[in-house]
């Protein structure tokens, strides 16, 4: 407001100067008039002022000023059209000197204003409104007595979604703002008491019931009367998965009848109906599925995690290590892996933050291959130089900077090839043990046969953020990372009895966009890759999953509780059964995702690597099968709690979970359901034209919807005659 106040005023200032201008500009149009006249035909100077009384200039002070300006001391024929203004102005009770002066002064005092508007424009940029309103803010003051001691450790963002939280409570409630933060403070004041018989620790903290499961506790303590419509949403939000597969079903259901009504139409054998309603149902639940989740982003806003501020640095007990999975094939390459693993660390320099590369050697016929020794040399030197180069942390009892895990080649009897023991979720599995090998009396922390670094300081890793070959960590992003986990809403709570974490987030799973070099390589990376590089101006993005049931789905790159990834998923997994493991681990573990936190990765330059990584993510997807039923597979290894038959342990996966993996499965069954329906069509319709058009039609829908909205909505800061008018 104080800028908008200044801009008016400048806005006011130049309104007067451009009018000003134009009063000026015609006073020197007929000054030149005149002037002409006495040099070229003085008598015809009498005809010039004629003109110019009969076009009744109005006689304001920038006129005056510039006409007597150009006019006087010019000769004694000009005194006529000065004589004839003294006489005009005398009229109005004023005087030539008189206007001279106001102008003057009027020149003086906008200079001096414009003067002042742009020096207190630059004040204003310079000061730091939010330490400022912060400081002002009654809320804040009662929202900083928060039991946990959490709320004054969090970053601005965060506690700024605190108190419009307080606001949009206040606004349905009959207390104040601060009212409703001090009834806050006081719930929480009461819940320590139940922390010290054993209760949920995340109630001693004023979030909880600002934003989380607390809040319906808060809204009573607040009086807080809902709408009709608020009622009705809070009921959905109550049972969000039955509202979102209901809405789904009833719309796949609809859109396949629509399908076969076509069929019928044509007057087909019983036989072709039911082949062609199932592949309907499939095709109809892609479009019911593409319109449930736009409607929901549409409906629900972007619910960002609450993060610490670990601006200043990272504190010692949430000491964190940057891990990238990888294979040592080639010497190139591995210059190119210790050189991207020194660019993440150059973007994110702090004294708890430790980088590594797990590596395994490529899939051979024998254990050990002629250039292994090479290999595993040149990673070891590079890593040394890397330490050397940035030295060692004294001030953390001389821990190393870089490291390196490398496992040798084990014999897989299925595979029937020597290979890393199941590959990325293998080499994570132990790190793992390894970092918590002094700690739990389980496999020895043998599985890598060479390790660079000391190791003295790996047992304190709390996180550990997981990244592929070709992600890109930007500046302080592992900060956002760990602020995020390390918030007292975030922390994961494991639960013995259902086997995996049943609150908070034991893995946090960022954006993840497309490098912008890498959509350069190819045509097919520029028309597939979608929208490249850094979006500067988009903050948190509405993610149906994470907004509608509070969980994400983990894709592979992200950051992990050590201890609760370990609780879940330590002995869990079958061997040699599952490829593509992240999906399970994020339904073990319990994923969130980061909207407003972004990594960057390459897209695949060709249609053949695209395909090849589509093929892969599909046949991981089928893998996960078995984790739809009652009973899944355990681990040999792993201790069997809850038998069920040999080797199996009663399913721990809520239905949210295994809604992700059927959804896998059916969005793998799409594209030859639409192919079988087009080529059904062309072969049993003797007009397939429209069948054609009517399946291609379902396809596009949404995204036409979508396109349509995002050209039709109006941005809130826009008005609506721009809007448009653009």
């Amino acid at each position: 407001m104080l800028r908008l106040a200044v801009i008016e005023n400048l806005r006011r200032v130049s309104v007067r100067i451009s009018a000003g201008w134009v009063e000026r500009s015609r006073a020197a149009s007929w000054a030149d008039k005149m002037m002409e006249a006495v040099q070229n035909d003085p008598k015809s100077l009498i005809l010039v002022v004629a003109d110019m009384a009969r076009s009744n200039p109005p006689l304001t002070g920038p006129f005056v000023a510039e006409l007597v300006r150009r006019l006087q001391g010019r000769g004694p024929a000009l005194a006529l059209p000065l004589s004839w203004i003294e006489e005009r102005l005398s009229e109005a009770g004023l005087a030539t000197i008189q206007l001279v002066q106001s102008e003057s002064q009027q020149q003086a005092a906008d200079q001096v204003s414009v003067s002042n508007s742009i020096g207190s424009l630059r004040v204003l940029g310079a000061v730091d409104w939010r330490e400022f309103v912060e400081a002002m803010s009654l809320v804040e003051q009662t929202l900083r007595e928060d039991p946990a001691d959490a709320y004054a450790r969090m970053d601005f963002a965060s506690r700024d979604l605190y108190r419009h939280a307080t606001e949009r409570i206040a606004k349905l409630g009959r207390l104040s703002e601060c009212e409703v933060a001090r009834k806050a403070v006081e719930l929480a004041d009461a819940a320590t008491v139940d922390r010290a018989a054993g209760g949920d620790d995340r109630a001693t903290h004023v979030g909880y019931y600002l934003i989380g499961e607390g809040l319906p506790a808060l809204e009573r303590a607040a009086q807080v009367r809902l709408s009709g419509v608020a009622s009705l949403r809070r009921a959905a939000e109550r049972l969000p998965l039955l509202t979102y597969l209901g809405s789904i079903a009833l719309l796949t259901v609809g859109i396949a009848a629509g399908l076969l009504a076509q069929v019928l139409g044509a007057g087909l054998a019983a036989w072709v109906v039911l082949p062609l309603g199932i592949l309907s149902l499939l095709i109809g639940s892609q479009l019911a599925v593409a319109l449930v989740n736009w409607l929901a982003t549409l409906l629900v806003v972007p619910r960002p995690l609450p993060r610490m501020d670990f601006g200043r640095g990272i504190p010692g007990h949430s000491r964190t290590l940057v891990v990238v999975p990888t294979m040592l094939a080639s010497e190139q390459g591995i210059e190119n892996l210790v050189e991207a693993l020194e660019v993440r660390f150059l973007a994110n320099q702090d004294e708890s933050l430790h980088f590594a590369l797990v590596s395994d050697f490529l899939d051979a016929q024998q254990e050990t291959m002629p250039g292994d020794a090479a290999l595993v040399e040149r990673a070891r030197a590079r890593v040394e130089e890397l330490n050397l180069k940035y030295g060692r942390r004294e001030t953390q009892g001389g821990s190393d900077i870089f490291y390196l895990f490398h496992r040798p080649r084990l014999w897989n009897p299925q595979e029937r090839v020597w290979m890393g023991y199941e590959r990325k979720r293998g080499k994570l599995e132990a790190l793992n043990v390894l970092l918590r090998s002094d700690r739990q009396g389980g496999r020895p922390a043998e599985d890598f046969s060479l390790v660079v670094g000391d190791t003295a300081i790996l047992s304190t890793v709390k996180y550990v953020i997981t990244l592929d070959t070709d992600t890109q960590l930007p500046r302080d992003v592992a900060r956002q990372f760990v602020g995020a986990m390390a918030h007292p809403l975030n922390r994961p709570r494991y639960d013995r009895q259902k086997r995996r974490v049943t609150a908070g987030y034991g893995i946090l799973q960022p954006r993840v966009a497309v490098s912008l070099p890498c959509t350069n390589r190819s045509l097919y990376a520029r028309l597939y890759g979608g929208d490249a590089g850094i979006d500067p101006y988009t903050r948190a993005v509405s993610d149906v999953y994470q907004d509608v049931f509070g969980e994400g789905s983990f894709v592979g790159k992200g950051i992990y509780d050590v201890d609760a990834f370990e609780q879940a998923l330590g002995g869990c997994l079958p061997e040699n059964r599952i490829l593509s493991h992240d999906l399970i681990e994020g339904c073990y573990a319990r994923s969130g995702l980061l909207s407003d936190v972004m990594v960057y990765e390459d897209f695949p330059a060709r249609y053949s690597a695209d395909v090849s990584r589509r093929r892969r993510w599909i046949r991981g997807d089928w893998q996960l099968l078995g984790w739809l039923s009652d009973s899944v597979p355990g681990a040999l290894k792993g201790p069997v709690d809850s038998g069920v038959g040999a080797h199996r342990l009663l399913n721990p996966l809520p239905p949210l979970s295994k809604w992700k993996l059927i959804d896998n499965l059916r969005r793998s069954l799409v594209p030859p359901a639409l192919t079988l329906l087009l080529v059904l069509g062309w072969g049993l319709f003797a007009s397939p034209g429209w069948w054609t058009l009517l399946l291609i039609g379902i396809l596009l829908l949404p995204a036409i919807c979508a396109a349509l909205l995002d050209l039709l909505r109006k941005p809130d800061e826009v008005l609506v005659r721009q809007h448009l008018g653009a």
